[in-house]
């Protein structure tokens, strides 16, 4: 009996240099399991092709004309759409300026633009299975570099009135940039046990990813940069 292949990934490319869009389509298009379904010169254009053709992940160069990356990806996670579209930023620098901004925005995670091939294609394919795309080293160098500065608006704690004490624990670990397992080494845990901690964690907080976990810890004072 034979199985029906897993549908592609869609993917929108928006990126104001023809040339890069060019390339990423080359590489991403060179995978079976992916296709490309669009192209956007700008933020708006980016948009506007995402609410009509709903992508699995949404390419986004941090700096576009007219709406830029962060804006683009504003107006696509209010549409309602981040669980249908994930947004993986695109930037020139690693620790780009703008990048913290973008995860406190819901995206998924950023890629440099010169990433090699394989790095570009195994990170969208990550993401589109609902991945951070962040390792570790990466999470901490992001949470050094742009959470010195004091948050604009700060969360209630009593939100974690609703986690238990060991979640807690799993919650502040997973802040500071620990993976699954050096949270299980750390806390004497199974990873399985430390991967449905961080799910509980998620869900009573309200939060998409690891990512927004890292992000709302500093901004409510639970984590500290260097702490």
């Amino acid at each position: 009996m034979s199985t029906e292949p897993a549908p592609a990934l869609r993917v929108l490319i928006a990126d104001d240099q023809a040339l890069v869009r060019a390339g990423l389509r080359v590489i991403l298009e060179a995978e079976d399991d992916i296709e490309v379904v669009a192209e956007a010169a700008d933020g708006l254009e980016a948009v506007d092709l995402t609410g009509q053709l709903v992508p699995d992940v949404a390419l986004l160069d941090i700096q576009m004309p007219h709406l830029d990356g962060l804006g683009a990806a504003a107006r696509i996670l209010a549409g309602g759409r981040g669980d249908q579209t994930r947004i993986l930023m695109l930037t020139t620098f690693e620790l780009d300026e703008y990048i913290y901004e973008a995860l406190r925005i819901g995206a998924s995670g950023f890629l440099l633009k010169d990433t090699p091939a394989e790095q570009l294609t195994a990170g969208v394919r990550a993401v589109a299975r609902g991945e951070a795309l962040l390792a570790p080293t990466v999470t901490r160098r992001l949470i050094e570099e742009f959470t010195s500065r004091p948050p604009a608006q700060e969360t209630a704690p009593e939100i974690f009135d609703r986690l238990t004490a060991r979640e807690l624990e799993v919650f502040t670990l997973l802040a500071r940039g620990l993976s699954n397992q050096e949270i299980a080494l750390e806390l004497f845990l199974g990873e399985t046990t430390v991967k449905t901690h961080i799910a509980r964690v998620l869900t009573k907080l309200g939060l998409r990813d690891r990512i927004q976990a890292v992000v709302l810890a500093y901004e409510t004072g639970v984590a500290r940069p260097g702490g």
